[in-house]
């Protein structure tokens, strides 16, 4: 029987599409799913739902529930993780925090401050995870959907090389479903390439029976306009030529051009994921109540659990599960560090390219060069990344600080001194959840400077600290 591993089963929603899809297959449908929470009154409640779930629907999986994570790790063929440490209380500092400063976000979970210090809290966890896998179960893949991805993905693959491990989206998916619809083209006769860094992931090529599509795409955006409430990205296709991943709200963040001004905001803005301030973080809260029925309602039985027998959803994790176990071949687009996959991309990051998973494990394939304007607002993500990465493994507060101070958007709107009072306070709110930092002291110079900056140095006449010969060549 294969044994799946799911870290962080309290999210219901996440927990039931995936193991619906994990369940229709055939490779997969006798699977033992340990599911695993740090929260259990969440885990009890889930737990029942998926109990119900096979009950309901003569399911011939099998599920175990504990708070034990060496428990539901032991001997596992896969490790699904899904975690979200420090809950909503994190996720509110993360986006209020940054707002009161005026960094507006719309979701906050992947770059910009939030991003930043949502990596520096799952870090942590993901190395003990991998650390217990290297032990319990070393030949197990290991598939991470946890925010921010690429943070989380690079500082993994770069302390555990050994471990198969890869990072999931469903940006591709979401993004190439959205495009064909537009176009009605249908979709699995369309050929395409996506490559970058997750959630800025290029689309490189795309036809249908030796068409190119971007001919029909600005052809129809002529006569159209923009998709409803995509500007945000097609504004990125009209400066760059290329489309891309990921939702607009999430791509307004990662870039200056649109979140530091009002009237920016209001021309390509729309509601919700597609731009509206907090509108992810509003959602998780305003459907909280609403999920705790739901999940409530189906544990006692008085609701059906909502079942799509031999249907799957668009996540890749059990097209990957049964790749490793039957030896066909499934392609996807996979976050693993970058070893000359895209060349003008840093060697060592962590890019999105498409991968071939088989029962030898995970295959990253080639892509090349990125045009050099996508390359280029890639970079300015991965500096940020590649920072965030370093504070996160070694407790390094100036290393978060320059995460921070070189994100697009922050650098849009703050002064350095600004933003090192923003993460000061993002520190303060948030020790709680970062065991690297606990018990050491910000060491850098910078750090001990007059918070408010209220003074200025005086120079003085006959002060000789620049002589006017070096600066004006004068006498």
């Amino acid at each position: 029987m294969t044994r799946i591993a799911m870290i962080g089963a309290g999210s219901l929603q996440f927990t039931m599409r995936l193991t619906q899809d994990i369940v229709n297959h055939a490779s997969l449908a006798d699977a033992h799913i340990a599911l695993m929470d740090v929260d259990p009154e969440r885990l009890d409640l889930v737990a029942q739902v998926m109990d119900n779930m096979k009950e309901q629907n003569g399911l011939g999986c099998a599920f175990s529930a504990t708070t034990d994570r060496r428990e539901a790790l032991s001997g596992a063929d896969f490790v699904v993780c899904t975690i979200m440490v420090g809950g909503l209380d994190a996720y509110r500092a993360d986006v209020e925090i940054p707002l009161k400063y005026g960094v507006d976000v719309c979701v906050g979970d992947t770059l910009n401050p939030g991003g930043v210090f949502r990596g520096l809290r799952h870090v942590p966890v993901l190395l003990d995870i991998a650390l217990d896998m290297q032990e319990l179960c070393p030949h197990a893949f290991l598939l991470n959907h946890a925010n921010p991805m690429t943070i989380c993905t690079w500082a993994v693959q770069k302390t555990f090389p050994h471990i198969r491990s890869v990072g999931l989206c469903h940006g591709t998916q979401h993004t190439t479903d959205l495009l064909c619809k537009w176009l009605r083209v249908p979709e699995d006769e369309c050929e395409l390439e996506w490559a970058g860094i997750n959630h800025m992931a290029w689309l490189l090529k795309f036809s249908r029976a030796r068409e190119d599509l971007y001919h029909l795409m600005w052809k129809k955006l002529a006569e159209e306009g923009p998709i409803a409430n995509e500007r945000y990205r097609f504004e990125m296709m009209k400066a760059t030529g290329y489309f891309c991943t990921e939702l607009p709200g999430h791509t307004s963040e990662y870039v200056p051009y649109f979140r530091h001004r009002e009237d920016l905001k209001e021309l390509f803005g729309g509601p919700w994921l597609m731009g509206e301030t907090a509108g992810d973080l509003k959602a998780q809260i305003g459907m909280q109540d609403y999920y705790q029925q739901e999940m409530s309602g189906m544990a006692s039985g008085e609701m059906p659990v909502p079942y799509r027998a031999g249907q799957r959803s668009e996540e890749f994790t059990a097209e990957i599960m049964d790749a490793a176990l039957t030896g066909v071949p499934f392609r996807f687009a996979g976050n693993v560090l970058n070893t000359d996959l895209i060349a003008n991309l840093p060697r060592g990051c962590c890019v999105e390219v498409p991968v071939v998973a088989d029962s030898g494990g995970f295959h990253p394939v080639r892509v090349g060069e990125l045009p050099t304007v996508c390359a280029a607002l890639c970079r300015s993500n991965v500096s940020v990344q590649e920072l965030a990465v370093e504070a996160a493994l070694h407790g390094d507060f100036e290393a978060a600080y320059h995460a921070c101070l070189l994100d697009p958007l922050t650098a849009a709107v703050l002064a350095p001194h600004e933003i090192r009072n923003l993460v000061e306070e993002m520190f303060a709110a948030e020790m709680q959840w970062l065991p690297q930092f606990q018990g050491k002291k910000n060491a850098s110079p910078g750090a001990t400077v007059d918070r408010l900056e209220t003074g200025v140095a005086e120079v003085r006449e006959g002060d000789d600290v620049y002589p006017r010969t070096r600066m004006f060549g004068g006498e």
